[in-house]
């Protein structure tokens, strides 16, 4: 009878849904569904600015890769998952994101990105903010490409091609990331 007992408890852990992370006290699952594609989390960190706390955030991707070579070659569906640990402005967003994509590419490459990083820009402008708590999902889609889900609302256009969501992921994974701690986590070597 004991070990009946045992055996149903082991068995409804095992449905559980595995939580893989909790950073900066959100829980981001171990996998996901984009689509018809399983991802798996690479890794997880907080993104801080000063001493402020300002997002967590998880890597998705169809397997996980600690270089950020792999993880930008990596063909598939992604996703970036971001949930605000501040309030944030639509601006203040849209802005770090132009200035992390401008370090990490050239005048060139940046004139080839540039409709889809207006067209981006756009779409995260109109949400005019992010409060505390807010959960922003970059998707990649073979299919479709990159789209921006908010709340769990699809907002914008999808934009086509895999380029811009390398842009977008050399803002954390890139030679110069936002920041190379987090950097390092979302690639799985954080503490």
């Amino acid at each position: 009878m004991r070990t009946t007992k045992w055996l149903v408890l082991a068995a409804a852990l095992l449905l559980q849904p595995a939580l893989a992370a909790e950073v900066g006290g959100v829980k981001l699952e171990d996998r996901i569904k984009l689509g018809t594609a399983e991802l798996s989390l690479n890794g997880a960190g907080v993104r801080t600015r000063a001493f402020f706390k300002v997002y967590a955030i998880g890597l998705y991707l169809p397997e996980r890769k600690g270089a950020a070579d792999a993880v930008l070659a990596l063909k598939g569906a992604k996703r970036i998952h971001i949930v605000t640990l501040r309030d944030l402005t639509a601006q203040q967003f849209a802005d770090a994101l132009t200035e992390q994509i401008t370090k990490n590419h050239s005048e060139a490459e940046l004139a080839a990105l540039k409709p889809a990083m207006d067209e981006f820009r756009a779409t995260l402008l109109a949400l005019n903010a992010a409060p505390k708590g807010a959960s922003i999902d970059i998707d990649f889609a073979p299919e479709t490409g990159t789209r921006l889900v908010f709340n769990g609302q699809t907002r914008g256009k999808a934009i086509a091609g895999e380029d811009f969501y390398r842009a977008l992921l050399r803002i954390w994974v890139g030679d110069k990331p936002a920041q190379s701690d987090l950097k390092d986590a979302l690639l799985g070597k954080g503490d």
